[in-house]
């Protein structure tokens, strides 16, 4: 029996592929999946009372003013109210637990959540200046993110021994699950040993990160309908969460342990008390492997192992599909890409997929509850959901 207490469930969804889309804008990535997940929630554009968008931006489109962009999927969304939500690599959560909260308050019966980000319009290195002004400018803004999270690989290395090899493993398992996937960036398999050494194929970018333990430059976009329980009856599917929390921790880096993940372990916290489950009770994961390193430590933060020990949780492939708790099926953000404004909302179309029996190659066997975490900055906003199947 359900104990969803959340008022406010997912009943349809839209996802575009993620890559290097030259031929798509922001506003045509927006439109398509908003269209593509209104028109598999069959209800009437005109029903949809607000919609939300994820966008972070900074800097990597000159759309700076986009949320009225989504009115282009259907002629009937003009006039609905848009906002738009930036949370960094969070943006896409942000904007659905703004949605959550205004249909539970029952303001809106039903909204619109798209989360899109265009990246590959610029080249790397600019790229690499724009999301690095989700850190904490006065004291991190010469820092490049794959040198944040290289500070947090090598504290955690000081504490508990080298991650490398962990690393290059969760690097392997996230380029398989991804060829079951056919909207992630890259389906192509890595093994060990490349993922291992440095190379000309795969050089160091802030030691110890390799190429190969840091997500994509992505363009992509999905979207979710939202309903309230009451006009849920004549629709074909529900999604229910069982939590979703919000922990925000410090900015700066300076004023955190990072060998320790503790807004995202105080998240995982609130998330299973909320919902009333441990994490023995999950069926499957979607976290944010913005590097492998940030997937060791949410290993940890979520209770899959004790401090120090995922490397070994991973080593014995219990976070593989068929394994204790299989994470990021969908190839996480290492192999399916991170489009960042996207990333949120697409964790929970794969979440909702799962646990509708829609996930393809990528499906857990009767997955009843699935896990979401998306994170903005160095562990700085971090959001935990919680679902499981109303309506299948």
């Amino acid at each position: 029996m359900s104990k969803t207490k959340i008022r406010a469930a997912i009943v349809g969804w839209g996802h575009t592929s993620f890559g290097k889309l030259p031929g798509e804008t922001l506003e045509s990535l927006i439109v398509s999946a908003a269209r593509e997940a209104i028109q598999h929630a069959r209800i009437d554009a005109a029903d949809i009372d607000a919609v939300w968008l994820g966008h972070f931006n900074s800097g990597m489109v000159p759309d700076a003013f986009c949320s009225s962009m989504v009115q282009g999927a259907d002629t009937a969304l003009r006039f609905k109210p848009a906002t738009r939500c930036e949370n960094a690599c969070a943006s896409g959560s942000a904007a659905l637990y703004a949605a959550l909260d205004a249909v539970q308050s029952g303001r809106v019966r039903v909204a619109l959540v798209v989360g899109a980000e265009k990246m590959t319009g610029l080249d790397t290195a600019g790229v690499t200046r724009s999301l690095s002004g989700a850190s904490y400018q006065p004291e991190e803004a010469d820092l490049s993110f794959p040198a944040i999270f290289a500070h947090f690989a090598t504290a955690y290395a000081g504490r508990y021994g080298d991650p490398t090899e962990a690393m290059a493993r969760i690097a392997v398992k996230n380029h398989r699950n991804a060829l079951a996937n056919p909207l992630a960036h890259l389906r192509k398999e890595v093994d060990l040993d490349f993922c291992l050494t440095p190379s000309d194929r795969n050089p160091m970018i802030a030691p110890p990160l390799k190429v190969t333990d840091c997500s994509l430059i992505s363009d992509g976009a999905a979207a979710l309908v939202i309903a309230h329980p009451e006009v849920l009856g004549g629709l074909d599917r529900a999604v229910g969460f069982r939590a979703a929390e919000q922990v925000n921790d410090l900015l700066p880096m300076s004023a955190k342990d990072l060998a320790a993940f503790e807004g995202p372990r105080r998240a995982f916290e609130k998330a299973y008390a909320s919902a009333g489950i441990t994490v023995g009770d999950l069926d499957f994961a979607e976290v944010h492997d913005c590097f492998t390193i940030a997937e060791l430590l949410t290993m940890e933060a979520m209770g899959l192992a004790a401090p120090g020990e995922a490397g070994q949780l991973v080593r014995e492939g219990q976070t593989e599909k068929g394994g204790r708790l299989p994470v990021n099926l969908s190839g996480g953000l290492k192999a399916k890409g991170h489009p960042v404004g996207a990333t949120g909302v697409s964790m929970h179309v794969l979440a909702a997929r799962q646990l509708t029996g829609d996930a393809g190659g990528m499906q857990v066997p009767n997955a009843e509850l699935g896990l979401c975490f998306n994170m903005g900055g160095g562990a700085v906003a971090n959001y935990v959901s919680i679902l499981e199947p109303l309506r299948a």
